[in-house]
């Protein structure tokens, strides 16, 4: 066999000479889920997986598709992370509006930990099978984010909830509390989709979660301003969350975060002032409170 040249095995050993890696994957039928799909989406030079990103669509949607969109896999690049994106479906059921597969305890939740552990053996990274997870989903798919970060605490870096509507846990654990997130809701949604999540809100942060209530005042059930904020949110909370060293998760303490009024929307550092008689926001940095504002008053991020 022709050896190869020293600049040739140079530039094979260097991490950029790893390409990018997309995979498909599916599950079979589970107690409470028809389909179970799922893509997964690894960087170009990645060597080493540091956590999963994963994506969860609408009710019954194909989420798939999002592994490839270019805000989400330019977040992954920088962080060393893999993404997976998923499709969740009922089986047939004569209440449409509730989803059974956002009862992640009751298989679904299994299916995502199995499909990630068959990608690392595939994808040949054998790391991401352990892996903690950042968690974001639209509608039912933040319902399934918000269940999954109850039942497995330990595996979830943070987690986004976004304009959903039927849950099945309202107290969560107190190692979910502690688990920084960011719950939204749309001033031209569904009135019983922001007041579940405005209650969802209210008892756990009460219960000392450190969780961001945000109010999209013009948007309905629409992904609207979300996604930008919450990769905001997931850039500033992974470095405080995550021992790069170790790969353990960290506890944030709340005094080190910031805190958002949602009556007057003025910002603060958390523990500079005594806080009102009615939940307030918890953040985990000035730049992502200024994001919150921003959402909260409809005006551009500040740069």
């Amino acid at each position: 066999m022709r050896p190869i040249s020293l600049a040739t095995a140079a530039a094979l050993a260097l991490p950029w000479a790893l390409p990018a890696q997309t995979l498909d994957d599916s599950l079979p039928p589970g107690v409470n889920y028809d389909v179970a799909q799922f893509r997964l989406w690894t960087p170009p030079g990645v060597g080493h997986i540091r956590e999963v990103l994963v994506l969860v669509p609408g009710s019954n949607g194909d989420g798939r598709a999002m592994a490839q969109d270019s805000a989400w896999q330019a977040f992954a690049a920088r962080h060393d992370a893999a993404i997976v994106a998923c499709r969740f479906t009922d089986k047939p059921h004569d209440q449409g509006f509730i989803e059974n597969y956002v009862n992640v305890s009751q298989g679904s939740g299994q299916a995502l930990l199995d499909a990630i552990a068959r990608f690392a053996d595939r994808g040949h990274h054998p790391e991401m099978a352990a892996a903690p997870l950042l968690m974001w989903g639209m509608s039912a798919g933040g319902q399934f984010d918000y269940e999954f970060a109850a039942w497995k605490p330990e595996r979830v870096i943070a987690f986004v909830v976004n304009k959903g509507g039927i849950y099945y846990t309202a107290l969560t654990p107190r190692a979910t509390r502690h688990i920084p997130a960011l719950l939204f809701i749309g001033g031209k949604d569904l009135e019983q989709r922001v007041e579940t999540i405005t209650g969802l809100f209210a008892v756990n942060r009460r219960g000392g979660a450190l969780w961001a209530l945000v109010n999209e005042p013009a948007a309905t059930h629409i992904v609207g301003r979300s996604k930008d904020m919450s990769i905001a949110f997931f850039d500033d909370v992974l470095p405080m969350r995550l021992d790069s060293a170790s790969g353990a998760l960290r506890t944030i303490d709340e005094r080190a975060g910031w805190i958002a009024d949602p009556h007057t929307k003025e910002i603060r550092a958390a523990g500079a002032t005594r806080p009102p008689n009615y939940p307030t926001t918890w953040l985990p940095t000035e730049r992502v409170a200024k994001a919150w504002k921003a959402v909260e008053t409809e005006t551009p991020f500040a740069p």
